[in-house]
This record gives structure tokens, sequence and C-alpha cells, in this order.
């Protein structure tokens, strides 16, 4: 089952949705950035309006943080955003986004590209608590 949880989008002057989707990357690299496999572990986030295409990059601003204290909003430096796709994610991090509305999915591609394509057919899995990493490997990506 699908489910679109987020739901604090703002309308552009035609009605279309303005979802703002945040990526995690290791590069920025714009649209064609290579999603990370671990949110807090990102060194940089791309977010793409899913209607107009326009692309914003945001530097990690917690990217120094323990295991399990992931700050999301200090992370993405306060930037309002209504999703975030991605290659996995603590539990933390998962709760604290979840509190405020922000869905998070699972990245089903390798690209920023790709997963677009895959969120506006509805074809992106919801990350549950099940699903979430339980600790960091070596190389600061999940280790399940």
């Amino acid at each position: 089952m699908r489910l679109l949880i987020c739901c604090a989008y703002s309308q552009d002057e035609d009605g279309g949705l303005n979802l703002k989707v945040c990526f995690p990357t290791q590069n920025n690299e714009g649209i064609d950035s290579t999603v990370f496999n671990h949110f807090g572990s990102a060194p940089s986030f791309v977010v793409v309006n899913v209607a107009t295409k326009e692309v914003t990059a945001i530097n990690n601003k917690d990217l120094q943080h323990s295991h399990g204290a992931c700050n999301p909003l200090k992370a993405l430096s306060g930037e309002s955003i209504d999703a975030i796709v991605v290659g996995g994610i603590g539990a933390g991090a998962l709760n604290k986004l979840n509190q405020l509305g922000i869905a998070v999915y699972k990245s089903m591609a390798p690209t920023i590209t790709e997963n677009i394509a895959l969120f506006e057919k509805n074809s992106l899995p919801v990350l549950t608590m099940q699903q979430c990493c339980s600790r960091h490997s070596q190389a600061g990506e999940c280790a399940h």
C-alpha cells in the first residue's frame, strides 16, 4: 500500500501542487544527483519542487551528530519541505520528521530524476519504523 502522509503543501497560481521533495546526496549534481544511503550522514540535500522542477541545494548543518541524535530541522537549515526520499534513515529522525507532517519515502532508483518520476506515479513506499537503520557502517551509511 502506498500512502501520502504529507499535506503541508502550497498551490501555484494554476492550482497545481508545489510539493517540495528533499533528497539526501553525497554530491550536489542537481536533479541528476545520486540519492545517498542515509539521511543524517548525507553531506548535502537537494530539494526539488515537483511542479516547477526548481532545485535548491542545502548543506547538512547537523552532519557531525552522534548516532541516534540527528536533528532533521538543523540538518535542513530550517528549509520547508513536504517529503523526503532516502535510502535509509534512523528511527529518531523518522519519528521527528513524521511528527512535523513530513512523509519519508524509500528511494527505489539511483538518481533524483528517476525517484521524482516514481514519486509522481505514487510508486515509492513510505518508510516505517520497522525499516529504519539500527546503526551506521564505518562509511557512515546504513547498516541494518
